[in-house]
């Protein structure tokens, strides 16, 4: 099994994949258990002392005024995560808790957080053992961080709440650490804070939606091709030197993907052989270049974003390479929550150009030629009339989506934390629209690929011709009477989500960005 190896110096996002969907093992460094050993000492040493110290000595948040005795300290510890943990509503997917997990071990190996090396290793044997705590929907603010979530993580290493076990039953976390012979922790001084005050359920997601909405947008490209070619639309506008001049990386990157796709099409170039030539085609497949482009770019931001974040020890208060212990608010996750906002409304924009060029499909006074609805008997047949009607759904749901929510803040712990990032909302509801845009990818596919059926004594392009092949192979029926429309939807959206399109196109075009 692959193994990840958490040093000091933070992780990489292919790591965090690794860990939160794939399983992988993770191993503490021997650098990273000294950096361990080593701040622990410094706040052992600070807890001898009379001076009060925030998180190590003091109560937390508005509380932080009361100095602790040292006879309280532990209880301080359990009951900051006992309290903590007060999420509700469903369950976040298990690939996000590992995720969260994993970013918290990566921050408390960096050896600023002050926490023992024995806590970071249970955390590990944890994910291991495949336990995974229950996580609610409802409790982060995003500042300090993901207290909510992380304090239930936190709570299943103190042997307490409810957990998952391997087998995909959830029972006490206690019974769960007591059959994998890992011994619950007894938290000692800012042990508990140091378990809680990260950006990490946030980041996690991001890096998860940053892997996913790279492959949809490979998909989209081809999908724009496809409908480009059903249109007998014109691939003139894909060349290499009209994008150069709008120097965008991923506009040109997108016009690159769709000229391959079309590489070798019989169906494009027929402007002027129609009774009523185009001189252009219409914005949603002229400006799809531009449009999923400059989606590629906003990813391209949030990525640089994620890598930050992913070097960062994200705690409060943290210790410092000269064996000071400051406080600060690197905690607050403005600069994840911004880009979470920014990947769904590019999302949303996404959707709705595909949405658009599916209804083109669609509506024989725009099709050029093609049957109303692609229909097999129009009027007996409704054809993909309620396809369309299930994605302008999706694509309406997007655009809420859409909806910024760091723009918001809501004052808590008594107006000590009186701005907050809302960055678990942006994440959460990020997750859906990449959901959505899988399904409004899929349902334009299914529309492009019947289309092209029905262009007949025209010869698609080779990559086309291999996408519908194996769409078709993979339960993506094509054109023909009427049926039970949900099914074939499910099989295109199926064939999106698992990558067979980009997988079925790429040995004809090569590697697509």
């Amino acid at each position: 099994m692959h193994t990840v190896v958490v040093g000091t110096s933070g992780t990489t996002a292919e790591d965090v994949i690794a860990v939160a969907r794939g399983n992988a093992r993770v191993e503490l460094s021997g650098e990273a258990l000294d950096a361990l050993a080593r701040a622990r000492e410094i706040v052992d040493a600070l807890a001898a002392k009379p001076e009060p110290v925030y998180g190590v000595s003091t109560g937390f948040g508005a509380l932080a005024s009361r100095h602790i005795s040292p006879e309280l300290r532990a209880q301080l510890q359990r009951n900051i995560v006992r309290s903590h943990a007060a999420g509700m509503g469903p369950r976040v997917e298990r690939e996000v808790v590992r995720a969260l997990m994993f970013l918290r071990l990566k921050t408390v190996a960096s050896g600023h957080t002050g926490v023992r090396p024995s806590v970071a290793q249970t955390m590990a044997d944890v994910l291991n053992a495949g336990i995974t705590p229950v996580v609610h929907e409802y409790g982060s603010l995003g500042c300090s961080g993901d207290l909510a979530p992380l304090s239930h993580c936190a709570l299943a290493l103190m042997g307490e709440g409810d957990a998952e076990g391997p087998d995909g039953t959830v029972r006490p976390a206690g019974e769960l650490l007591a059959e994998a012979g890992i011994a619950p922790v007894e938290l000692r001084e800012k042990e508990g804070l140091a378990l809680l005050n990260g950006t990490d359920g946030m980041l996690g997601m991001l890096v998860m939606a940053l892997a996913d909405l790279g492959k949809l947008y490979t998909s989209a490209d081809i999908t724009a091709a496809l409908t480009l070619e059903a249109l007998l639309g014109t691939e003139k506008v894909l060349q290499p030197e009209l994008h150069a001049i709008r120097p965008h990386p991923g506009q040109s990157a997108s016009a690159a993907n769709m000229a391959a796709v079309l590489k070798g099409s019989g169906l494009t170039g027929h402007f002027q052989e129609e009774s009523a030539p185009r001189v252009q085609d219409a914005y949603s497949v002229r400006c799809a270049p531009q449009v999923a482009g400059a989606g590629r770019d906003t990813m391209a931001h949030a990525a640089l974003v994620a890598s930050r974040e992913l070097a960062a020890a994200v705690d409060n208060p943290v210790v410092l390479p000269d064996g000071r212990v400051e406080s600060n608010g690197n905690f607050h996750g403005a600069p994840v929550a911004y880009v979470l906002d920014f990947l769904a409304i590019a999302a949303a924009d996404l959707g709705s150009i595909a949405e658009r060029r599916t209804d083109r499909l669609l509506d024989k006074n725009r099709s050029h030629g093609l049957p109303p609805f692609l229909a097999d008997d129009a009027g007996v047949d409704s054809g993909l009339m309620i396809a369309q009607y299930t994605q302008a759904a999706l694509v309406s749901e997007m655009k809420r989506l859409a909806v910024p929510a760091s723009a918001d803040s809501i004052p808590s712990s008594a107006m000590q934390e009186d701005h907050v990032s809302m960055g678990w909302s942006a994440a959460r509801k990020l997750r859906t629209a990449v959901d959505n845009l899988t399904r409004i990818i899929a349902i334009e596919l299914y529309a492009a690929t019947r289309a092209i059926e029905l262009r007949h004594g025209l010869t698609a392009a080779p990559a086309s011709r291999a996408a519908i092949e194996a769409a078709r192979a993979a339960g993506v029926q094509g054109p023909g009477p009427d049926r039970f429309l949900a099914p074939d939807l499910a099989a295109a959206d199926a064939f999106v989500r698992s990558g067979g399109l980009v997988a079925a196109v790429e040995p004809v075009t090569g590697p697509l960005a």
